[in-house]
């Protein structure tokens, strides 16, 4: 068994998996967590402490860390005995992060894609650009190295698993929806890293259709989806790391993801970005001083994390499946409902944090007790569904079918 866990980041996703870490500590051992701030690590213990969150007796220790230097992440890997380091701080991290467990011989977890600052919205294949060029390296060290095990990607990508093992024939498509129905009572803000988040969609717009990338511009093609415990909701085509490893490794001829976004964020968002604060070009104030617009951007919104003590409403995000089985057309809504309060008097995050951090404690517990321990890389869609939302179940994120007038909970054991 693989144990003691290093987190790296220090965000509100780092507190939702610092908490759920503690709370299976009797599978995941001791808790470091590392980041720039040392004091955004203490205060994620301090709130894990105050809760009592863990299970057994355990360390907890915080540490300082750019984990952009490799040789540092090693050095604090190899100083702490970690087995799993579950990455969930920035995705420009990735590659870095992966460099050391490479090294070191730890598994390594992350939640998103690898990005390049240089870059915003880089065209497809994405997993293509960074992570896949190195399976060779990862599987001739034997280290697991689990991509995208947030929920989306992550879950979703389950999900489609799932599908496509026992409920279909032929998938024809995916629809990847991803709906937050909830308020955090701030005029404008981001749900987490604003740099990345506008990163996300201030370029093209790519989706997989009919086995062939399409390119839109951002906002460009909405739908109204008709959900569970959500409602009736409006949301946007973009581009999203896991429509290409579905597309690719499940050979699905149409995958699109769809996020919810209301008319206020659309407007805010659309005079940032005709203003040029959304640039991450450099430019000179009057007064001579060189400043980045989205860098600007970033340090005037809330921090995401403050978020969670004000925020109320329910997420829904799921896989709407298309396809043929038995000679017969079929669609099912694979989905999960968070809800926002709960997160918060659980693990002290909103629900948007929760649902990214949970899937990543799992897969670590998975990877400690050799069930995903598979010396490579993997996206989750390579990795048998079952056991992951058979634990996700267990610790906080249950799973739900809909199809047709019958809707209900998905058992795994």
């Amino acid at each position: 068994m693989k144990k003691t866990i290093l987190i790296i980041g220090a965000g509100g996703v780092a507190q939702v998996v610092a908490h759920k870490c503690a709370q299976n500590n009797d599978v995941l051992g001791d808790i470091h967590i590392a980041s720039r701030t040392i004091a955004k690590c203490e205060a994620i213990l301090a709130s894990v402490r105050e809760k009592g969150a863990l299970k057994t007796d355990g360390r907890l220790e915080a540490h300082a860390l750019d984990a952009m230097d490799v040789e540092a992440t090693k050095a604090l890997i190899e100083k702490t005995g970690a087995g799993i380091v579950i990455n969930v701080g920035s995705a420009f991290l990735n590659m870095s992060v992966l460099s050391a467990c490479i090294e070191t011989g730890a598994a390594y977890i992350d939640t998103a894609i690898h990005e390049d600052p240089a870059k915003v919205c880089e065209t497809p294949p994405w997993y293509a650009n960074y992570e896949w060029k190195r399976r060779e390296e990862v599987e001739k060290a034997g280290v697991t190295a689990i991509l995208g095990a947030g929920f989306d990607p992550g879950v979703v990508n389950a999900y489609a698993k799932l599908a496509y093992d026992e409920y279909f024939d032929r998938i024809d498509s995916i629809d990847i929806i991803d709906i937050n129905a909830g308020s955090h009572g701030r005029w404008f803000s981001t749900n987490f890293d604003p740099e990345i988040n506008f990163r996300e969609f201030t370029g093209q717009v790519w989706s997989w259709q009919d086995g062939k990338w399409v390119s839109n511009t951002m906002f460009e093609v909405g739908k109204e989806w008709d959900l569970p415990v959500v409602g009736r909701q409006k949301a946007y085509m973009t581009g999203h790391d896991e429509v290409h490893s579905l597309s690719q490794i499940l050979k699905v001829p149409t995958v699109r993801f769809w996020m919810g976004f209301g008319d206020h964020y659309i407007n805010v968002f659309t005079v940032l970005k005709n203003l040029g604060l959304l640039s991450e070009k450099p430019v000179k104030t009057a007064e001579g001083l060189e400043v980045v617009p989205l860098k600007v951007v970033k340090a005037v919104l809330p921090d995401p994390g403050s978020l969670a003590p004000d925020y109320t409403g329910k997420t829904c995000i799921g896989d709407l499946v298309k396809g043929v089985k038995d000679g017969k057309e079929r669609e099912v809504f694979i989905y999960n409902v968070a809800d926002h309060k709960e997160a918060y008097e659980e693990v002290g995050s909103q629900g948007i944090s929760y649902t990214a951090g949970v899937p990543a404690v799992a897969a670590a517990m998975l990877i400690a007790t050799g069930e995903w321990d598979v010396k490579k890389m993997a996206n989750i869609e390579d990795l048998p569904p079952r056991p992951f939302l058979d634990l996700l179940n267990r610790i906080g994120l249950p799973t739900r079918i809909r199809e047709g007038d019958r809707d209900e909970a998905l058992t795994f054991a």
